[in-house]
């Protein structure tokens, strides 16, 4: 008996399909998690050339991380974090020197550490936002022939020295300073290699600030003006591949062809540019303000981790440094050689339009999209003439060619709808049901899980509802279908059509090939499924694999009222179709009482899942959840109050809640939750990212003995002061000089309504009344900016003055950052040293805490 026999029933052709329904997913799985041999060694022994040293490396990330600590900007952390670095990179400079000096090599390598204070606007989540800093710096390193014609066109390669304000920052960006330390040893180091075209190496010191660092460097810096492409160097998890997430022009995707070991692909591209995903690099400065084109990479595996404590060298997997060091030295020898494209990249950024994805091995895709749009559309149309052409009608219907693809499509489209109903109605019955959101956050695999065998019954039942239909009629409507769609995304200019034409490819190939397997277009053969399922299976699967990486993580973060579990029900059954496609006519194979045994099989495998996930708790000690707590100090009202929020929908918030309060506040039970909007001060240090937060607010016990340092009469209190000026003074305006002083105090935000006609942030302040947010940074010691600004007084509040909402953190009371110097932390720092304990004791460790001491008030200026 042949494989194109039809007598062979479900089990059968199942088990004979198992070698690829297991070993595809096998092979895409070991694939996407397989990282190079990490090296201790600086120099290759058997070419005695430099290499990439892992080691060296995470060496970097460790002292940064681990013995500087939390490098939060403002801090002095932060400042210790900048001397080192103008040290590291004048032995860079020192080498080079040497070097030169000993062998008369044409290379020359600058160091610059800049210095300086600017304003700009940074809109993210749909709010207006504007940011004003101080004497922030970088460190700048170029590396060049040392001709003029050698520094005409330069390609600059960034990341961030400073860290977030609950993280140590070992991944997140660490280990991107390392490795552009490595590459910076390993290019001077190589006998005879020469630039033809200078990099610029960015260690820029204020990310985490919004962005400040590279605003500074794209808008004051002298050689700015010199870059024409930038390579980006992130880290938002702690394992696997850095993703190219981000690409901006053919020349530099053809130019990232050249590493030794590509990941990327058009589908993240879309994601990220989409704006779906909440989150932003210094690559939109370099976009903004230098015009200039790029690549974004990051690592993003373990993203649990992103911005927590454990963000540690110990928790960064074996291999990661190493194989960002190699691509990224790969990458700035190719766009520093003779053959560059930077030269060709003088327009500056325009929207990029080349598709292009990674596959097995090193395998890398690039095509533009006039090539997609000629060939999807080619496909479409081979595909309707092949499939007009080898219809034969089923044995015994009457029904014509139309018929049959009406029918195949009804079944297709229906198979789609249900794949993806079913898994969000079992979505609706773990949260309002049982109460069970969220049972899936501990793995990014464990959602395939709860909602594989989902979407599978949704798939199974579709076709059951639907009726009998011949499989070959499926199988045809199932190309039109997805050839149709790959051409239609493509004509709206979206690249990851490429998808759809993945999956179209094979299908037609399979039914192209089926005669030579049955002898007939009548009959569809095992070896028909097994063509044209390969590249899905193998393709779908990589890409679940590294969308699971990045929004199952995510899913902890996005907000209580965000539907996490229907984003994620939606993202397993939407992929899991893409990659077993032919489950749709391998359904009709067997007739209507073989799929009904199917449908009562997976309602069993479903029931059982929702029975496992329902006794799965959210979190773990590796995968926590996270809280934010403030100790707020009113110096307006002398209140002190500890706000408590969480940034997702998992249950139990509120009982925990109940029981900090019960231990450390001084009411009986937990209050409301307090409304989180534009006009919630309390919260202003983290706006606009707030908005995802539901946010308690504790009264607190006040020492009727306590003075308190903050107040405006204090020597080092927080003051918020204002000079009028008669000059160019308009009826019905007010033009003035606020000045905040904040000693002590990091990241202050002042916020305030006015209709704005002039002001010192920019050019263009928006021409209506309007809420405000001005959020500062500055670096350790400085300690007071000024804002100019002109408004439109209102009638009949010519004398009220303007009120103004302020806060900042406390440099020296935050927990645990601020451990060692936890005496001078005052109040808060009490409190959240016993607070950090109980928790981690109730919780098991489940939970991670950014404890924030703030100080805050209203004034009328």
């Amino acid at each position: 008996m042949s494989p194109t026999t039809r007598n062979w029933g479900p089990w059968i052709s199942l088990f004979l399909l198992a070698p690829l329904l297991i070993g595809g997913p096998f092979v895409a799985y070991q694939h996407h998690y397989t990282l190079p041999k990490p090296l201790s060694a600086l120099v290759n022994p058997k070419t005695k050339l430099p290499q990439i040293s892992e080691e060296r490396i995470l060496a970097v990330a460790r002292y940064l991380s681990e013995e500087i600590g939390y490098r939060t900007v403002g801090t002095f952390e932060h400042s210790i974090a900048d001397d080192w670095m103008v040290q590291a990179a004048e032995q860079v400079k020192q080498n080079c020197e040497r070097i030169v000096a000993k062998t008369g090599r044409k290379l020359q390598c600058e160091v610059w550490r800049q210095e300086g204070s600017g304003n700009h606007r940074f809109d993210m989540m749909g709010k207006r936002l504007y940011k004003t800093y101080v004497n922030l710096s970088n460190i700048v390193v170029r590396i060049s022939d040392g001709t003029t014609e050698g520094k005409k066109h330069a390609v600059l390669v960034n990341a961030h020295l400073d860290s977030t304000l609950p993280s140590p920052g070992a991944a997140d960006d660490a280990i991107s300073v390392g490795v552009m330390l490595d590459c910076m040893r390993v290019l001077v180091d190589t006998p005879k290699w020469t630039p033809k075209h200078a990099i610029i190496f960015l260690f820029n010191n204020a990310e985490e600030s919004l962005q400040d660092g590279s605003h500074l460097f794209s808008t004051q810096h002298p050689i700015a003006s010199t870059v024409r492409a930038v390579v980006n160097l992130e880290a938002a998890g702690t394992t696997g591949r850095e993703l190219l997430f981000q690409a901006t022009s053919g020349e530099m995707i053809e130019a990232y062809s050249h590493v030794p070991r590509p990941y990327g692909t058009i589908f993240a591209n879309d994601i990220f540019s989409s704006g779906i995903i909440l989150s932003d690099t210094d690559f939109r400065q370099f976009e903004q303000y230098l015009n200039v084109t790029g690549l974004d990479m990051a690592i993003v595996g373990n993203s649990y981790l992103y911005h927590m404590r454990k963000d540690v060298v110990e928790n960064i997997e074996a291999g990661v440094a190493q194989h960002m060091g190699e691509n990224t030295l790969a990458l700035l020898r190719h766009l520093s050689s003779d053959k560059s494209p930077l030269p060709s990249l003088t327009e500056g950024y325009t929207k990029p339009t080349t598709v292009f994805f990674a596959h097995l091995g090193t395998s890398f895709f690039i095509y533009s999209f006039k090539t997609a749009k000629i060939m999807y559309s080619a496909l479409l149309a081979i595909s309707l003439v092949f499939v007009r052409l080898t219809f034969v009608r089923p044995a015994g219907a009457t029904t014509t060619f139309w018929q049959e693809q009406k029918k195949g499509s009804i079944a297709v489209i229906a198979g789609m709808v249900g794949t993806v109903l079913v898994p969000n109605l079992i979505a609706v019955t773990m949260k309002s049901v049982l109460n069970k959101p969220m049972s899936w956050f501990t793995s990014p695999l464990a959602p395939l899980g709860l909602y594989g065998p989902a979407s599978l019954l949704g798939a199974l039942l579709s076709q059951y509802l639907v009726g009998e239909v011949h499989e070959r009629s499926v199988f045809t409507a199932l190309l039109l279908i997805q050839s149709v769609i790959a051409v239609a995304v493509q004509l709206l200019n979206v690249g990851s059509a490429a998808l759809f034409f993945l999956l179209a490819l094979p299908i037609f190939v399979a039914l192209f090939l089926n005669p030579l397997f049955t002898g007939t277009n009548r009959r569809i053969s095992l070896f028909t499924y097994a063509v044209g399922q390969l590249l899905p299976i193998v393709t779908g699967t990589m890409l679940i694999l590294g969308v699971a990486d990045v929004f199952v993580p995510l899913a902890g973060r996005i907000g209580s009222d965000a539907p996490a579990d229907h984003i994620v029900a939606t993202l397993v059954s939407v992929l899991g179709a893409q990659t077993v496609p032919l489950v749709l006519p391998f359904a009709h194979r067997f007739g209507h009482k073989a799929l009904k045994k199917g449908v009562i099989l997976m309602t069993i495998a479903t029931t059982a899942a929702i029975a496992v996930y329902s006794m799965r708790l959210p979190f773990d000690q590796m995968h926590q959840k996270r809280l934010f707590v403030l100790h707020m100090e009113n110096v307006t009202t002398q209140e002190h109050h500890l706000h408590i929020a969480a940034a997702d929908g998992a249950p139990g918030f509120e009982l925990l809640v109940n029981d900090i309060v019960q231990n450390f506040g001084t009411t009986d039970a937990a209050p409301a939750p307090v409304v989180m909007d534009d006009y919630n001060g309390d919260w202003d240090s983290l706006y606009p990212f707030s908005a995802f937060l539901t946010p308690y607010k504790v009264p607190l016990a006040v020492n009727p003995d306590y003075f308190s340092p903050w107040t405006a009469d204090a020597p080092s209190g927080f003051k918020l002061t204002a000079v009028d000026h008669e000059s160019s003074l308009l009826p019905g305006t007010r033009n003035m000089t606020i000045t905040v002083t904040h000693p002590g105090l990091i990241w202050t935000v002042i916020a305030f309504d006015a209709h704005v006609l002039q002001w010192s942030l920019d050019d263009n302040p928006p021409n209506e009344h309007a809420r405000h947010h001005v959020k500062e940074a500055s670096f350790y010691g400085s300690n007071k900016y000024t804002l100019d600004l002109v408004i439109k007084v209102p009638e009949g509040q010519n004398d009220e003055g303007l009120l103004v909402n302020f806060v900042g953190l406390q440099e020296k009371g935050m927990w645990p950052a601020k451990r060692d110097v936890k005496a001078q932390g005052g109040e808060a720092m009490r409190l959240f040293e016993n607070l950090d304990a109980w928790l981690d004791k109730r919780t098991g460790g489940t939970v991670d805490a950014l404890l924030m001491g703030c100080v805050g008030g209203v004034e009328r200026v």
